[in-house]
């Protein structure tokens, strides 16, 4: 294996729209949402891990989580766990690692992946990682991995590339998430991908990025380069992280950079943002229902999303596209058609029943 890849995998999001299952205290990343035996996170790590040296690969994520991460993956020490004193979205955390990283290895090429997607085809991941990891030696270049969409996505961000034959196309821009019929037009007009929020880049070049386009947080956290892979790194982060600017990778640089390159993936993918796309990607039994832990007994029950902790039975007659989740002291029956406003309940729980239950 290639001693100059890395990885960090982000772990540090709440994943409020999958409560009651996904709590502050452990977030839907450290759960087997597929029933598959592993965590989402978990099998994260082993997706990486065929090409990337399991001590080369970094987990962020925030304070609270470090015994979790540690818990669930046995195989990485706390020198590859990154502690993020404060929420700051994605900019800064991607900035200090990269910083790290090349403090170790100045010849370091890295991706950057969120903990909690599901990809099927992990041959055709690590065919598209080496593709992009292959150009990012030889080039000054940021790369995304791109997803060619399947219908017209409201939730997603789009990225616009510019047409070519080539496999590896230029970004000509960053696109917002769209409303239904921006969403159409783009799909028509076929040089569109979705936004998986991947990238690969060597670490010379996303740190002389980060120079030209945030001197500010670049000048913030290259402070600290003496104390970073030492015991002197904590107390550094915990005096001056929260200084660092709100802002996620996506604004803060490929916005504004003009070697931006994407790949068209060829492997499936899913976000597993909400219930509905869990339920998407899981099997159904004959009226159409996705269960993971239950037993159940179902009549004119169709489209359902049914979760239980422990192998409880669970008898449903007359609901349709609706998500039945138990959990603990938490049973939750709500229709899948409002999914996006789960983030707005658990606002409205913690402020009637206290933070425990969320």
């Amino acid at each position: 294996m290639n001693s100059n890849y890395y990885a960090i995998l982000m772990a540090g999001g709440v994943g409020s729209r999958f409560w009651p299952v996904s709590t502050s205290n452990f977030p839907k990343q450290f759960h087997d949402m597929l029933g598959t035996g592993q965590s989402l996170i978990q099998k994260t790590f082993t997706r990486l891990s065929h090409l990337i040296p399991k001590e080369n690969i970094f987990i962020l994520t925030n304070e609270r989580y470090n015994d979790l991460v540690l818990e669930q993956l046995p195989e990485v020490t706390q020198r590859q766990v990154v502690l993020e004193p404060a929420m700051r979205n994605t900019a800064p955390c991607i900035l200090l690692a990269a910083l790290k990283i090349q403090k170790e290895n100045p010849d370091a090429v890295m991706i950057v992946a969120p903990s909690d997607h599901w990809i099927e085809d992990e041959h055709a991941f690590t065919e598209n990682v080496q593709e992009a990891f292959d150009y990012c030696l030889e080039n000054d270049a940021l790369m995304t991995l791109g997803i060619q969409p399947t219908f017209p996505n409201t939730g997603y961000g789009y990225i616009e590339y510019q047409k070519t034959e080539n496999r590896i196309k230029s970004v000509a821009q960053f696109r917002e998430k769209p409303d239904y019929e921006t969403a159409k037009s783009f799909i028509d007009q076929g040089n569109f991908l979705w936004n998986a929020g991947i990238f690969m880049w060597s670490a010379k070049s996303v740190l002389k990025a980060f120079q030209d386009f945030q001197p500010t947080l670049y000048s913030l956290f290259e402070s600290g380069i003496s104390s970073y892979n030492t015991d002197d790194e904590t107390d550094f982060l915990q005096e001056n992280y929260a200084k660092a600017e709100n802002i996620s990778v996506d604004y803060a640089l490929m916005e504004h950079a003009k070697n931006v390159h994407v790949i068209g993936a060829t492997f499936d993918w899913n976000d597993l943002g909400t219930w509905g796309s869990l339920y998407d990607k899981l099997d159904k039994d004959t009226g159409g229902n996705a269960v993971v832990n239950a037993k159940t007994i179902t009549e004119d029950a169709s489209g359902n999303m049914i979760r239980t902790m422990n192998n409880k039975l669970v008898v449903v007659d007359g609901l349709e596209d609706y998500i039945i989740v138990d959990k603990d002291e938490v049973l939750m029956i709500y229709p899948k058609s409002k999914e996006q406003e789960i983030k707005r309940l658990v606002q409205q729980v913690k402020d009637n029943f206290g933070s425990d239950l969320t």
